[in-house]
């Protein structure tokens, strides 16, 4: 490809956002001069991206909640088919959201523009038959973990695993043992004893040797209003127990943030024992223990070296259409990459307070984490790391390549 490229990128929520911002990011470095337009949130605007509706309006999951907002929806689809074919980029890149972006790639695949989707959709584990629609729409898959790779190659669907950008991202070696010049704390004795995590409690201001919980219920709306609840209640049973807990509760955006200090202050948290932060990954770094919501949170706790939680759940109606078309044995990611489980899940009605508080009594009376779990941990980690926003430019400019080859005479 001589001429430089426009790309089509949409990405529906805070996490795509950050994947599609680090493969801009690459595809910058291998394709200079680059554009990009569609839908993006705060990283892939900084990096130039336009985005043509606001990211927050896609950020819907589950089978029935999307119907509430069809109409919205279907106008920011028609109002990015209408953009991209006049003017067709090299190729459209959907990031995650599958619901949204596999439909949008199909129209635009069926005008002849090539299509890629980064993440793949959970078809390994339910909702197989989509797998037939994937591979009559999309060029090419992009999987973050080497599981998913099968079931489209048995389709005769293109696909490369990169990778995850969050291996890329943590530093392996700050999960070794800390030193005092860490923790500024020469004789302290803590939980924590990692050096990102002593850092992390040294930027906000927590003695290293409180015992601390980060609680995560989520990024979007609907999960924080069904999961936080339940969370908050144990943290405050605990609290009463151990009044020594300290918890951290990340909040993603502004919004968020309200929404999660509204449920704090109806919980009858003290502000001194319950802290609201912007930055998840700083909250799960400080903690010794993280109970959060299933996602790629989870990831990041592994590669954190964290032990964990994991909660799980829907609307009652999303529920229950989908337990009966889901067919794995786990849903955290820890627990997938591992085949085993190596960290508890709690799904539906399972996510209760008394469950959590369960789960809190174990981390207070056996605090340090099993050395078999932090050594998969550490092991996964090496295998997902591989620069995965360069590996996946790289795949997406051979497709592109591979295509004006065939094309030229």
């Amino acid at each position: 490809m001589t001429e430089t490229p426009h790309f089509g990128i949409v990405a529906g929520e805070a996490s795509g956002d950050l994947l599609g911002a680090e493969l801009m990011r690459a595809l910058g470095e291998r394709f200079p001069g680059a554009s990009f337009s569609g839908v993006g949130g705060p990283a892939m605007k900084k990096l130039g991206c336009e985005s043509l509706a606001p990211m927050e309006r896609l950020a819907v999951m589950g089978l029935v909640e999307p119907l509430a907002r069809l109409p919205e929806l279907l106008r920011i689809k028609r109002r990015l088919v209408a953009h991209f074919r006049a003017s067709p980029p090299a190729a459209f890149i959907g990031v995650d959201s599958p619901d949204f972006n596999l439909r949008l790639a199909k129209t635009l695949h069926r005008g002849g523009i090539p299509t890629v989707h980064y993440v793949s959709p959970s078809v390994w584990a339910w909702r197989a038959g989509r797998i037939h629609g994937i591979a009559r729409s999309i060029d090419l898959m992009l999987t973050l973990f080497p599981f998913e790779t099968g079931i489209y190659q048995q389709h005769g669907v293109a696909v490369r695993c990169v990778g995850h950008p969050l291996a890329d991202a943590i530093d392996p070696d700050m999960g070794h043992p800390s030193t005092a010049a860490d923790t500024g704390h020469p004789s302290a004795s803590t939980l924590v004893s990692d050096r990102r995590g002593m850092q992390a409690r040294l930027q906000l201001g927590i003695n290293p040797g409180s015992r601390v919980i980060a609680l995560l219920p989520g990024s979007r709306r609907g999960e924080i209003q069904r999961m936080a609840p339940a969370f908050l209640a144990a943290a405050v049973a605990a609290q009463r127990e151990f009044p020594g807990l300290q918890f951290l509760l990340p909040c993603s955006d502004v919004a968020n943030r309200r929404l999660v200090g509204r449920i704090v202050e109806e919980g009858g948290f003290s502000g001194a024992n319950c802290r609201l932060l912007d930055d998840s990954r700083l909250a799960m770094a400080a903690a010794d223990f993280v109970i959060l919501s299933s996602g790629t949170a989870t990831l990041e706790a592994m590669l954190l070296r964290r032990p964990m939680a994991v909660c799980y759940r829907l609307a009652p109606l999303t529920y229950a259409i989908a337990s009966r078309m889901v067919h794995v044995e786990h849903m955290a990611i820890p627990n997938l990459l591992a085949g085993k489980r190596l960290v508890p899940e709690y799904v539906q009605h399972e996510v209760n307070p008394d469950n959590l508080l369960k789960e809190i009594r174990r981390f207070v009376v056996h605090p340090a984490p099993a050395p078999e779990m932090l050594e998969t941990f550490a092991r996964q980690h090496r295998l997902l790391r591989g620069n995965a926003s360069r590996e996946a430019a790289s795949a997406i400019g051979e497709m592109l390549a591979d295509r004006a080859g065939a094309s030229s005479p």
